[in-house]
């Protein structure tokens, strides 16, 4: 990154690597495709479109680039799911719905590099055969919107969207797709629903796993707005070396969100596992608050568990088995998974000792009990039953077996529904009241255990 400057406030720290957000906050960069074609950009679609499409598919599932979305599956791998024997239109949806709380990456792409996003959703839809692409934005994202359809245009004007792209005889049409801002349209089978003009109920998979049976039930890739960027860049620099930035099976960069109790929170690009849950608090942020102790961080976003600070994790089996502080933890997908949690869409949340735990886990309840779409009896019932515990827990109306009970509401959701918004928004729950039971217990009264027996006590005890 020698030779480019970024705004005041915005440079990159030193442990950053910046592949797809080199051009975010730059000085002198702009959204537009002159800008853009100055410095190379469309080039690697002009490769690409001279290769066996086969081997694009072969070369990212080569890199090793894994979803950035929330799931982290190979991106390769779920592009080789459509049957070889398919005679029905492909489609290609970008889900830049970005409704996951803690998560603030990609509209940063969408504002202000369009044209890379493009790109590798050009490239995507000639490796997998797509003539027709869907970005589908969050009603949120108004701005976003206008920016990337007047890129979309540009890039049509150019010859790099259209009929016959740049001569290759391949023709491709990307439309954005305005969502009305839910969080369950971050589900692909949802956004499939959305996009066709319905309620966003997800899809039972088997059998409609969207490569087979998706969009209009035909093949369908979805895939996020950071994953589709580094294919362009994989293509740039090819598999091998793309492969050698991250670890083994983590490879590559991904952008952190970082929000709560630090001195610096922001956006930070890094490679993945080759920083510490450590240093990117202490270093890349700045550190906690001046006077304040960190309590515990939730590393994938709200719907990701938490872990606490003094905790000990245990990682690798047999002689390969060490031992871990919070501090310690690489920023990849597999440790943070071995520790319990998920490196899930990047939202890196730090809780300092200035929050109630209580308020910490009611404010995310919340949250879930607004947006689940309902069509599961456990999620649209469990999700709205735990944010009324958690209400009067943090209202000083509770009952120590209220703890018992939110916690079994959570169980009962866990595993018992159509999406993974039941996991979603049971994880957090269970996670808080097992690792902070006693502090949950703290904040509710003994004396009214088995005081609330009917309706009427109930209401009052809550509030209502």
């Amino acid at each position: 990154m020698s030779g480019i400057s970024y705004k005041s406030g915005r440079v990159p720290h030193a442990k950053e690597h910046r592949v797809v957000f080199r051009n975010i906050d730059r000085v002198g960069w702009d959204s537009s495709i002159a800008t853009y074609l100055g410095e190379g950009g469309y080039e690697q679609l002009k490769k690409a479109l001279a290769l066996p499409k086969q081997e694009i598919i072969d070369e990212v599932k080569k890199a090793g680039l894994r979803g950035r979305g929330g799931a982290g599956f190979p991106c390769g791998v779920k592009w080789g799911f459509i049957p070889p024997t398919n005679t029905k239109p492909v489609y290609l949806i970008c889900n830049a719905d970005e409704s996951e709380p803690g998560t603030f990456k990609d509209r940063y792409i969408l504002h202000q590099d369009p044209h890379q996003l493009i790109e590798g959703m050009a490239i995507a839809c000639f490796a997998v055969g797509a003539n027709l692409s869907y970005i589908y934005i969050r009603e949120e994202f108004p701005e976003a919107a206008k920016i990337v359809e007047k890129a979309i245009a540009e890039a049509h004007e150019k010859g790099f969207l259209g009929k016959n792209i740049q001569g290759s005889g391949f023709d491709l049409e990307i439309y954005v797709h305005r969502g009305a801002g839910a969080y369950i349209c971050g589900e692909e089978t949802g956004l499939i629903e959305s996009l066709e003009g319905k309620r966003p109920y997800p899809r039972i998979k088997p059998p409609y796993f969207p490569a087979a049976m998706g969009l209009y039930l035909c093949p369908t890739i979805v895939n996020n707005v950071e994953t589709l960027c580094h294919v362009k860049h994989i293509l740039e620099i090819g598999a091998d070396a793309w492969a050698k930035t991250g670890t083994p099976n983590n490879t590559g960069t991904r952008i952190l969100c970082v929000s709560g109790d630090v001195q610096k929170p922001g956006y930070y690009e890094v490679e993945v596992g080759k920083v510490t849950m450590g240093e990117v608090i202490n270093e890349m942020c700045g550190g906690l608050k001046p006077g304040r102790e960190l309590k515990a961080v939730i590393p994938g976003g709200s719907s990701a568990k938490v872990l606490r600070a003094d905790e000990v994790f245990t990682v690798g089996r047999g002689d390969d088995a060490r031992q871990l502080t919070i501090w310690d933890i690489p920023m990849d997908f597999d440790t943070l998974a071995a520790c319990g949690s998920m490196a899930g869409s990047g939202g890196v949340i730090v809780i300092d000792d200035s929050r109630s735990i209580s308020w910490v886990l009611n404010n995310i309840n919340n949250f879930y009990a607004h947006e689940s779409c309902g069509q599961c009896t456990p999620c649209r019932e469990g999700s709205l039953w735990m944010k009324k515990i958690t209400d009067r827990v943090v209202a000083g109306k509770a009952s120590p077996s209220d703890i018992d009970t939110l916690y079994g509401v959570a169980k009962n959701i866990d595993g018992r529904t159509i999406c993974a918004f039941g996991e979603a928004c049971s994880w957090p729950t269970e996670s808080f009241v097992e690792k902070f039971r006693d502090e949950l217990v703290s904040d509710t009264r003994p004396e009214l255990e088995g005081a609330i027996v009917n309706a009427e006590t109930l209401t009052a005890a809550a509030g209502l």
